[in-house]
């Protein structure tokens, strides 16, 4: 016996059938969404002065959090000197490698937030 499977996207917005699946990306969390055309074109319409003005990132960077969005707290100054008293290379500023903050927590008996 033969069948037929037919799948019917629905827009995500107003239930209509969708023509097209977006994908887009905020604040580090990836994002899709069926939309019909007039929807697809508002939603692109609606973005499009932040593309403009935003520059393009890689995939991984834009989807997910980075080191320095992770390194950005409080217990960043006390890691830094903590690690420059105890041996570590770690400059003024710029990212901290993970083991060293690893390296810190355990010394300290705190735990990564």
């Amino acid at each position: 016996m033969a069948q037929t499977v037919q799948i019917i996207m629905t827009d995500d917005i107003d239930g209509d059938e969708a023509t097209e699946t977006v994908t887009f990306a905020i604040d580090g969390h990836g994002y899709e969404i069926d939309l019909n055309e007039d929807n697809a074109t508002a939603l692109r319409e609606a973005l499009a002065p932040y593309r403009k003005a935003g520059r393009k990132a890689s995939r991984a960077t834009s989807w997910r959090k980075t080191g320095a969005t992770q390194q950005r707290n409080s217990e960043t100054p006390k890691i830094r000197a903590w690690a420059q008293e105890n041996g570590y290379e770690v400059g003024p500023r710029g990212r901290i490698h993970q083991h060293i903050i690893d390296a810190y927590h355990q010394a300290t008996g705190t735990s990564a937030n």
